[in-house]
C-alpha cells in the first residue's frame, strides 16, 4: 500500500443544489435527488473561509455545485433506527484542477480507508474511519479535558454495501474470549454514495486489505465512561446555576404601606366650648 493510502480517510465528491442558511447558526443544506442533507463546515478559520468562498461561488454561478466533502455519520441506539448522513464542506470544484480529489473522483465517488467491521448500532457493515496518529495531536489529547479527548477521538462509521467482499467484516462475538476474537482488517476502496439507500456502495479496490492498520486514536471504554460522567456533572452544575440565577432574578414583593400611614392625617377636632 502506498504511503498516501496507508492513512485513515473519507473524502469524496458530491453534486447537488446548495441552500445556504439565511441566518447564522442554522445549517445549510444540500439537495440530492429531492432529499436534503445537512451541509456543515469545519469549525476552524479555514473551514469558515471555505464556506464564505462557496457563498460567493453560489452567488456567481448558481446553486448547483460540485463539492469536496467529508461524510459525517450519526448512528442512534437500537438497530432499528436509521442513521443520518450529513456532509462537511472541504472545498468546491472550479474546474481548474487537473489532479487531486476533484480530478480523481467522479460525482458521488468517495475514497474510504478504514477498518472493515460491524458496529452494534448498525445492521450494515461499516468502514470505521478514525483520527490518524501524529505527535501534535497526541499533545492536544494529553492537554485536553476527558470529554474533549473522547469527542476528538470519535470515529466515523460509514455503512457500506460490499457484495463478494475479499474479506468478511469483523463482528465482535461476546461468547468468545478476547484472544480468539481476531480483529478488523484495514481496507482502502473507492465507493459510491447511494442516496436512494442512504448508504455507500463498493466500487473498486485502491489496494489490497491489510491486517495492520495505520496508527490511530481511539478512546477506551474507561475514558468514555469518565467523559460521560464529566458531561453529567457539567450539566448538573449548569442546571444548578440556572436555578440559582432564576431565583435571584425573581423580583422581591414591594413592602406595602400600613393602613395608618396610607391615610392622610386629619387635624384633631377643636373641643366645643359651652356658652
Amino acid at each position: 500500500m502506498s504511503e498516501n493510502l496507508a492513512l485513515f480517510q473519507a473524502v469524496g465528491i458530491i453534486r447537488g443544489d446548495v441552500k445556504l442558511a439565511s441566518e447564522r447558526g442554522k445549517p445549510s443544506t444540500l439537495s440530492i435527488q429531492g432529499k436534503d442533507y445537512a451541509l456543515l463546515y469545519i469549525p476552524t478559520l479555514q473551514g469558515f473561509k471555505a464556506l464564505e468562498a462557496l457563498t460567493k461561488q453560489v452567488d456567481t454561478t448558481g446553486n448547483n455545485q460540485r463539492l469536496i466533502v467529508y461524510p459525517k455519520l450519526t448512528h442512534f441506539p437500537g438497530r432499528d433506527k436509521q442513521h443520518e448522513i450529513a456532509f462537511q464542506l472541504v472545498g468546491f470544484d472550479r474546474g481548474l484542477q487537473s489532479e487531486g480529489v476533484t480530478a480523481d473522483l467522479a460525482d458521488f465517488e468517495f475514497k474510504l480507508c478504514g477498518l472493515w467491521q460491524f458496529i452494534p448500532v448498525c445492521p450494515t457493515p461499516c468502514i470505521s474511519v478514525f483520527k490518524n496518529f501524529t505527535d501534535d495531536r497526541l499533545e492536544f489529547v494529553k492537554q485536553s479535558e476527558v470529554y474533549k479527548r473522547v469527542k476528538f477521538m470519535k470515529g466515523s462509521h460509514i455503512p457500506l454495501i460490499w457484495k463478494d467482499a475479499l474479506v468478511k467484516p469483523f463482528r465482535f462475538n461476546p461468547k468468545i474470549e478476547k484472544e480468539q476474537q481476531g480483529k478488523p482488517v484495514f481496507v482502502a476502496i473507492k465507493a459510491k454514495f447511494l442516496p436512494n439507500k442512504n448508504v455507500f456502495g463498493f466500487d473498486s479496490l485502491l489496494s489490497l486489505p491489510v491486517e495492520e492498520a495505520p496508527k490511530f486514536f481511539k478512546a477506551s471504554k474507561k475514558m468514555k465512561a469518565e467523559a460521560l460522567q464529566e458531561s453529567k456533572n457539567f450539566k448538573k452544575a449548569k442546571a444548578t446555576e440556572k436555578v440559582e440565577s432564576d431565583f435571584k432574578s425573581v423580583p422581591k414583593p414591594k413592602k406595602q404601606p400600613s393602613v395608618e400611614s396610607a391615610k392622610e392625617s386629619k387635624p384633631m377636632p377643636k373641643p366645643k366650648t359651652k356658652n
